[in-house]
C-alpha cells in the first residue's frame, strides 16, 4: 500500500510468533497439534510474585509511573547487578521497559543513524536485525559454525568490525541455540572489543539464570571492566522468573544513554506498568529458590529431548549449556522426500512437512540466519516433548 512507511520494506514478520500462531490455528480445526515454537516457560509466576502485584492493587499502586521505572525496582536492579554479576550501577543507570524487546528498541533508536552497522553472530533471536533494520542501521550477521557449538570467535569477530560498526549484540546463553560462553570464551571477544572504540556492545542476558551442570555464567562488562562506559546490560523477569506476560525487561549501562532511551520511551509508552513492576520487585528481591527448581527440570527435558533427537535419521542435535531450547541440524534430510511426496530442499520445507505430517510445529533455522537446522523450545511438559520427539523419530524414518 502506498502510504505505508518504506521503513517496513526492510522488515520482515517474527518467525517465531507465526509458527506459535499457526499451531494455534491448526488446534483451533481440531487438529492434535503440539507447539514448540514459543520460547516460554510452562510454569506459573511464583506465588510470592503474584502476591505482590495484589498488595500492589490493594495499595493504590494503580497510576503512573516514571518513565524509566519505580524507583524501587531500579534500586532491585542495581542490588541485583551488584549481587548477582558483581557490576556496580547507580540505580539512576537503570532503565525499566515493557519487556527487553523495548529496551533493545530503545537503544537502538536512541544511537543508530543511517548507515550505522550492528553485528549480530548467527544464528540469532529473529528479532535483532529487523530492529536494527527499523532503526535505520545495517545488520551485519557474522555465521558461526557447529562444530564450535555456535559460539563465535574471536576471529570471526574480528573479521566484520569496520569503522561503520556502531553495536555488538552479544546474546548469552543464546536463543535459538542455547550455547553460552564461558568467561574465558568471553575474555577473547572483549580483547577484539577492545581494539575498537568505536563499537558498543548490547549484552542480552535473558537466559542468564538457565545454565547447566557446573556451566558459570559471565557477562562481558565482568570480565572486562574496560568495556563498563560503552556497554548496555539488559536482562528481564521473563524467563527466569516465568513472567512472561508481564512485560518486564530491564538494563543498566552508562548515564547519557540510559537518559535518552528514557527520552524516546516517555514519548513512545512512557512507564512500564504498575502492577507488573511492583511484582518484578519481589521477584528480584525475593526469595530465589524457584529459579533452582526450575532450573533443574529444565535440564531434565534438555538430556531427553537431545537423546532424542540424535536417534532420528538425518537428525544431529548438540547438546547445548543454557537457555531452553536445542538447534538440531537437519541436513541429512535435505534432498529426501517427505512422506507426502514434497522435495525437501529447505529446513523451512522440513518444518513445513513436519507440521503437516506429524502436527509438530518448529521453527526452521534459516528465520534465525543459519540452516539447514531448525529450533524447538523443549519449555513444556516431559511427556509431550517426548510425543513430539517420538513424532519426529517417525517423521524422518518415512523420509525417502
Amino acid at each position: 500500500m502506498a502510504f505505508l512507511a518504506d521503513a517496513l520494506s526492510r522488515v520482515k514478520p517474527s518467525a517465531t510468533i507465526a509458527v506459535s500462531q499457526k499451531a494455534r490455528d491448526l488446534k483451533a480445526k481440531g487438529r492434535d497439534v503440539i507447539g514448540l515454537g514459543a520460547g516460554e516457560p510452562d510454569f506459573d509466576t511464583p506465588d510470592n510474585v503474584k502476591q505482590a502485584a495484589i498488595d500492589a492493587i490493594n495499595r493504590g499502586e494503580t497510576k503512573y509511573t516514571p518513565v524509566s521505572g519505580i524507583p524501587e525496582l531500579r534500586k532491585a536492579i542495581a542490588a541485583k547487578f551488584k549481587r548477582e554479576n558483581g557490576l556496580d550501577y547507580d540505580w539512576q543507570q537503570t532503565i525499566v521497559g515493557t519487556g527487553g524487546k523495548q529496551i533493545l528498541f530503545n537503544a537502538f533508536m536512541a544511537t543508530l543513524n543511517q548507515g550505522d552497522e550492528v553485528v549480530i553472530p548467527a544464528p540469532y533471536w529473529v528479532s535483532y536485525p529487523e530492529m536494527v533494520a527499523l532503526c535505520g542501521g545495517t545488520p551485519v550477521a557474522v555465521s558461526t559454525k557447529q562444530e564450535n557449538d555456535f559460539k563465535l570467535t574471536a576471529e570471526e569477530l574480528e573479521s566484520v568490525i569496520t569503522p561503520k560498526t556502531k553495536w555488538f549484540i552479544f546474546n548469552s546463553p543464546s536463543n535459538p541455540t542455547g550455547a553460552a560462553y564461558s568467561a574465558a570464551e568471553l575474555k577473547a571477544l572483549t580483547d577484539v572489543l577492545l581494539k575498537h572504540p568505536q563499537v558498543w556492545i548490547l549484552t542480552d542476558d535473558m537466559y542468564e539464570h538457565l545454565t547447566f551442570g557446573d556451566f558459570k555464567f559471565a557477562t562481558p562488562v565482568e570480565v572486562e571492566p574496560k568495556l563498563y562506559d560503552r556497554t548496555l546490560t539488559m536482562n528481564g523477569v521473563s524467563k527466569a522468573y516465568a513472567m512472561t506476560g508481564w512485560r518486564i525487561g530491564y538494563a543498566a549501562g552508562p548515564l547519557p544513554l540510559i537518559k535518552a532511551m528514557d527520552m524516546i520511551q516517555g514519548q513512545q509508552t512512557s512507564g512500564a506498568s504498575s502492577i507488573a513492576q511492583w511484582a518484578a520487585v519481589e521477584a528480584l528481591n525475593g526469595p530465589q529458590d524457584f529459579v533452582a527448581k526450575n532450573k533443574a527440570i529444565f535440564e531434565g527435558r534438555r538430556d531427553l529431548v537431545v537423546s532424542m533427537l540424535n536417534q532420528a535419521s538425518g537428525i544431529v542435535c548438540p547438546k547445548p549449556e543454557g537457555a531452553f531450547y536445542v538447534y538440531p541440524s537437519c541436513a541429512g534430510l535435505i534432498g529426501k522426500t517427505a512422506p507426502s511426496g514434497k522435495l525437501i530442499e529447505t529446513d523451512e520445507d522440513f518444518v513445513s512437512e513436519l507440521l503437516e505430517a506429524e502436527g509438530v510445529a518448529v521453527v526452521h533455522g534459516s528465520a534465525f540466519g543459519l540452516g539447514p537446522n531448525f529450533r524447538i523450545s523443549y519449555a513444556t511438559s516431559e511427556e509431550l516433548l517426548e510425543e513430539a520427539c517420538k513424532r519426529i523419530q517417525r517423521f524422518c524414518a518415512a523420509c525417502r
